[in-house]
């Protein structure tokens, strides 16, 4: 009888997908931000200290939702692993989506359903009243993002695995 493969094997597999190393590092580095943000944002402030940490999970956990699919858009486009070997358009696309997103839910939220509102202390975009610190959070984050995800793929043989005009573009 033949047998499939083993569960470790299909685990060690599944953690070595870009999608996997995208939402662990997207989780990463949002998660913080999202806690540096608090004051931004009305009524968090005041928010006992568990609602805050529920309500900041949440967000990171869409920022990881908002990464896969920035991800997935650019992998159609491309390939699937065009994060082991980014070059600019690819990094443009990947923080394109996420901004464009970003942009949508934001006015979708603040707007439309009212689940959450800006403080005073933040800044906002003229003409969309966007939050500057969501949309600076797709400018900065996603740069570092595609940079771990690269080098736990790929590990010491990250800078060998591009073509020599492609390498240390990102």
């Amino acid at each position: 009888m033949a047998m499939g493969p083993s569960r470790p094997g299909r685990l060690k597999r599944g953690l070595a997908t870009p999608e996997f190393n995208v939402a662990l590092f997207a989780f990463l580095l949002n998660y913080p931000w999202e806690f540096l943000q608090v004051p931004l944002f009305a009524g968090m402030p005041a928010m006992t200290h568990w609602d805050a940490v529920r309500f900041c999970t949440r967000a990171a956990l869409g920022d990881v939702l908002i990464a896969l699919v920035a991800y997935w858009v650019v992998a159609m486009v491309r390939r699937r692993a065009w994060i082991r070997c980014p070059d600019v358009p690819a990094l443009f696309g990947f923080v394109a989506v996420g901004v464009a997103i970003t942009i949508g839910l934001e006015w979708h939220a603040t707007v439309l359903q009212d689940r959450w509102q800006y403080g005073e202390l933040m800044p906002t975009l003229p003409l969309l009243g966007t939050g500057l610190a969501p949309l600076l959070q797709w400018l900065v984050l996603p740069p570092p993002i595609v940079w771990l995800v690269r080098r736990q793929m790929l590990g010491e043989r990250c800078c060998d695995c591009c073509p020599p005009g492609e390498r240390d573009s990102v």
